[in-house]
C-alpha cells in the first residue's frame, strides 16, 4: 500500500538537481512567492539557506490565499508569530517521503509536533495534503502542502496558576503558598510536578497535615519531593526507573499493568497537563521522603 501510495505522489515530482538550497529553490520554483516573502520578512533566510538538512513542508501561494482575507498581511506586521508558523513547516533533518510516510509525528523546529497520516491514499501533514514529494536541495528536501499549518496555541499560565484553577488542589496550593514555594514553581523552570490531589491528601491524618503546615522545613521537604527539574511527558517517563526530585532523594518509576505509571507507589491518574514552565501528572496519593 505505502509503496503503491509513494508512486501516485511521485507524479508531481520536480527535479531540481542539487546545486541550489531550500530557498534558492523556492524562490526558483515560482509558485512559493509568499512563503519566500514571508521568510525573507522573518529573517529566516540565512538559517534555510544554511548546512541543515532541513525538512519544510512548504505552503503554495495557492495554501495561503486559503488563509482569510488579511491574514498574510496581518502575519507579515508580526515577526514573532510569523516566525513561529514558518518554523512549524520546518523539521530538522533529511526525511524523504518514505521516512515521513513511516512516521505518526515529527517535531518542527518551532517546538510543537506536526502529525502524520495516511488517509484514502493521501497523506496528511495535520490538515494539509502533501502533492509534491521529494524535491532535493543541497541542504534538505521540499515536500508540497496545499495548506498553511498552524501550530498549537501555547499555554501561558505556570504549573502553580493551572493548579488553582483546576480546583483539585486546594490542599497543595495551600501548602505551597505557606512553604513559600509559589514564586520558585512559578519560575522559569521546567519542572515536572507529580500533584496530589486534594483526595490524596485526605488520606493524610489532620494532625499530622496540621504538624507539616506549621513546620516550614518539613513542608518544603515533602513538596520538593514531588517536583523533579526538567519536563517529562508520561511517555518520556517510561526510559527511566529513576528521577531525582529539587528535594534530593529519588523517585521509582514502575510501569502499571494497565500501560499508567506507579511513581514510589502513586499511580498517576492524569498525565501531561502542560503549562508554560513544565508539566503536571496528577497522582492519588502524597508521597512521602525516606526520613533522614
Amino acid at each position: 500500500m505505502k509503496k503503491v501510495l509513494l508512486a501516485v505522489l511521485m507524479v508531481g515530482f520536480l527535479v531540481t538537481g542539487f546545486s541550489m538550497n531550500i530557498v534558492e529553490t523556492a524562490v526558483s520554483a515560482g509558485n512559493f512567492t509568499t512563503l519566500v516573502k514571508a521568510v525573507q520578512e522573518a529573517g529566516l533566510v540565512e538559517a534555510l539557506s544554511g548546512e541543515g538538512p532541513f525538512t519544510v513542508f512548504a505552503p503554495t501561494d495557492e495554501a495561503f490565499a486559503k488563509l482569510p482575507e488579511g491574514t498574510v498581511e496581518a502575519l507579515l506586521d508580526d515577526i514573532p508569530t510569523l516566525t513561529n508558523i514558518l518554523l512549524y513547516h520546518v523539521v530538522a533533518g533529511k526525511f524523504m517521503s518514505g521516512d515521513v510516510v513511516a512516521a505518526d509525528s515529527l517535531t518542527t523546529l518551532e517546538g510543537s509536533d506536526i502529525s502524520i497520516r495516511v488517509e484514502d491514499g493521501k497523506v496528511y501533514v495535520n490538515d494539509a495534503i502533501i502533492t509534491v514529494v521529494d524535491i532535493e536541495t543541497s541542504n534538505g528536501v521540499i515536500h508540497v502542502i496545499d495548506s498553511v499549518i498552524l501550530p498549537p496555541e501555547k499555554e501561558t499560565r505556570t504549573i502553580v496558576e493551572i493548579a488553582i484553577e483546576a480546583g483539585i488542589f486546594t490542599t497543595l496550593v495551600a501548602a505551597v503558598q505557606e512553604a513559600g514555594l509559589v514564586d520558585a514553581l512559578m519560575g522559569e523552570g521546567p519542572f515536572t510536578v507529580f500533584a496530589p490531589t486534594d483526595r490524596a491528601f485526605s488520606r493524610i491524618s489532620k494532625e499530622r497535615m496540621d504538624s507539616l503546615l506549621n513546620n516550614t522545613p518539613a513542608l518544603t521537604e515533602l513538596l520538593l519531593f514531588h517536583v523533579v527539574p526538567g519536563e517529562y511527558r508520561v511517555e518520556d517517563l517510561v526510559d527511566f526507573t529513576l528521577l531525582q526530585t529539587l528535594q534530593g532523594q529519588n523517585l521509582i518509576i514502575e510501569p502499571c499493568q494497565n500501560h499508567g505509571l506507579h511513581v514510589n507507589g502513586a499511580t498517576v491518574i492524569t498525565a501531561n497537563i502542560i503549562a508554560a514552565n513544565g508539566v503536571i501528572h496528577v497522582i492519588d496519593q502524597v508521597m512521602i521522603p525516606l526520613a533522614d
